[in-house]
């Protein structure tokens, strides 16, 4: 692979990842929630599970949406349900109060993982990053993708935790915690837009 498309693979890998989304949204409203050290796993999650939906996608899944193009649009269907049961999940949520008697978490490293098989925007991302960087679909290829993706995407989701724990100083009060999470939620359910319209 030339400097030059791994440059222009970096950069995809870094605008996608650093950008809103599902994930990135989820991770801001764990790290506001449960802080930076609770939501490490499932920030390890999202990198590790979406380096290995790459790698995936590469490999064999995308061949089977151009086998059977009505799957990709049942998945889509599975997603956005998904991902409304989710943000009424969160909208609902009152970590203070329900982490105190141990009914939040944060989501596991599994949970995370598995998430990314429903996140419409990592299916985007990854269908993207195969199509444009690996067309050969070659393993080699393949597998140089979904790293690059995972070595940029990290450090790029942990500014998210990061950024919502910072905002735990802010959020010290039910009322306010609970505003939070609502906005979140709207967020989530934005994040579906562009989704829906193709």
């Amino acid at each position: 692979m030339s400097i030059e498309i791994l440059t222009a693979l970096a950069i995809f890998a870094l605008v996608s990842s650093i950008t809103p989304g599902p994930n990135n949204i989820m991770l801001m409203n764990s790290g506001a929630n449960f802080g930076f050290k609770r939501t490490i796993p499932h920030a390890l999650g999202v990198s590790i599970g979406f380096t290995v939906m790459v790698a995936l996608v590469g490999i064999g899944i995308m061949q089977l949406f151009d086998a059977w193009p009505l799957s990709y649009q049942i998945l889509k269907v599975l997603s956005v349900v998904y991902l409304l049961y989710l943000a009424s999940k969160i909208a609902m949520s009152d970590a203070a109060e329900k982490s105190a008697k141990g009914k939040s978490k944060p989501f596991t490293f599994i949970q995370a993982a598995m998430f990314q098989w429903v996140n419409p925007k990592a299916w985007t991302m990854a269908l993207t990053a195969i199509s444009v960087y690996a067309p050969s679909k070659s393993l080699s290829a393949v597998l140089f993708v979904a790293i690059t993706f995972g070595l940029v995407n990290l450090p790029c989701i942990s500014g998210w935790v990061a950024l919502g724990e910072k905002m735990q100083i802010f959020l010290n009060n039910k009322q306010r915690l609970k505003i939070f999470n609502i906005v979140m939620a709207s967020l989530l359910v934005l994040s579906l837009y562009p989704v829906l319209l193709n």
